[in-house]
């Protein structure tokens, strides 16, 4: 017995060495227990073989490994202290609060788009595209916040790709709805094209087209574009993103804004040449517009493009000012707050739209003043049947001032 099981001990270590396990259950035969099922053994070229799992051997095997995400930051990070101290409680406060408000902001937009029907011309829906866009960034944010700090660590990497990612896609969709709007004004006016009703469905196309390029870039680090396992190739701003995917997203991100610009230069030379006369007020008062709000995107956001230009050519912990990164994402976020201000203040439509639902609170609060006898109010005396007689005829129409009906 003891020459027979030193046997098998021998065609075992040959099984291990690198024998086909075909040949090692034919040697083994009439024991097959002793011999492990093919993907328990891999063969090692100093010992015994280590375990390996056919369902964990994927691309996608470490997505819902929490310790991947703490080994990542403890690479890239200086330190993992993320306790939630006062100071950052504070600012964590204050950016839901102005998250809230992008919302708010840019619901108010999407209100005002949707009812008013001097509101549906293609101009004004590639803005509440825009507008869209910024509200749902406002989400993101709020969710990025709230999963922030000492939370951070605790979520697996397809729970960190979510959170990340949504970002990701509501900067896309920003970006490429600054590409639209620009595309929009040069037909309009360098080609002196409006879109009609039989280009509407080019018009949703192209916002749709919009929505799915931005699906697509902030979902690639997810479909597998990421640094999983390759710790060397790690971003430190966004630690399981490749400095790859990042610089190319910039890069993107920057040819795009620069083709914007050059389609304003050109519109602007139309603009000034001989054939101005074929822009109205109106369509220069949207052309201001929406060069104000490029320029405003531009200014918000240049900073962490920069920042994460600086993160793809920096050394893992050699760039301090990479750890700070969260002060120029929060100031981007200015650019979701500052758009639907624009709007409503270089547009007397859309002004007027949005202030609506505040302005029927108000006049419906001062009804409700007037009927309880609110002090400091003086009621108005009516005008009596006589005053009609002599010629003071009220109007039997509503009167329109501007295209709007005074009631």
């Amino acid at each position: 017995m003891v020459l027979v099981h030193s046997g098998y001990d021998g065609l075992l270590n040959v099984c291990s060495r690198g024998l086909t396990h075909l040949d090692c259950i034919l040697a083994l035969e009439g024991v097959p227990a002793l011999c492990p099922p093919p993907w328990d053994l891999v063969s090692h070229p100093h010992g015994p073989s280590r375990p390996l799992s056919p369902t964990m051997g994927g691309l996608y095997s470490e997505y819902l490994n929490s310790e991947k995400v703490v080994e990542h930051y403890n690479y890239t990070k200086e330190t993992l202290d993320m306790q939630e101290t006062s100071s950052r409680k504070v600012a964590s406060a204050f950016i839901i609060l102005l998250c809230c408000a992008i919302v708010v902001e840019n619901l108010l937009v999407l209100i005002a788009v949707a009812r008013n029907s001097k509101l549906h011309s293609a101009m004004y829906l590639f803005l509440g595209n825009l507008a869209a866009s910024d509200l749902l960034a406002g989400v993101a944010f709020v969710a990025n916040t709230l999963l922030s700090g000492p939370v951070t660590l605790s979520l697996t990497p397809l729970q960190w790709f979510a959170r990340e990612g949504s970002a990701f896609i509501t900067l896309s969709a920003s970006v490429f709805s600054l590409l639209a709007i620009a595309i929009e004004r040069h037909v309009a006016i360098a080609k002196v094209k409006l879109y009609g009703s039989d280009k509407s469905c080019r018009m949703l196309m192209l916002i749709g087209a919009s929505w799915l390029m931005s699906l697509i870039l902030g979902g690639l680090p997810i479909l597998g574009w990421n640094c999983l396992d390759h710790l060397e190739d790690c971003s430190t701003v966004l630690p399981l993103y490749a400095k790859q995917y990042v610089l190319c997203v910039v890069t993107i991100f920057s040819v795009i804004l620069l083709a914007i610009v050059a389609l304003y230069v050109r519109i602007y030379f139309v603009v000034r040449s001989s054939h101005a006369d074929i822009a109205g007020p109106q369509t220069l008062a949207l052309l201001k517009t929406v060069t104000i709000v490029l320029g405003v995107f531009i200014i918000c956001w240049l900073p962490a493009f920069s920042i994460l230009l600086l993160d793809f050519t920096c050394p893992v912990r050699a760039c301090p000012v990479l750890y700070k990164a969260h002060y120029f994402f929060a100031f981007a976020t200015l650019n979701s707050l500052l758009n639907p201000v624009i709007y409503t203040w270089c547009s007397r439509d859309l002004r007027r739209e949005v202030l609506r639902p505040l302005q029927c609170w108000r006049r419906g609060k001062g009804v409700t003043g007037r009927r309880g006898g609110t002090p400091g109010h003086r009621l108005l005396p009516l005008r009596s049947s006589s005053s009609l007689e002599r010629g003071l005829h009220m109007p039997t129409s509503p009167t329109f001032l501007e295209g709007n009906t005074v009631v």
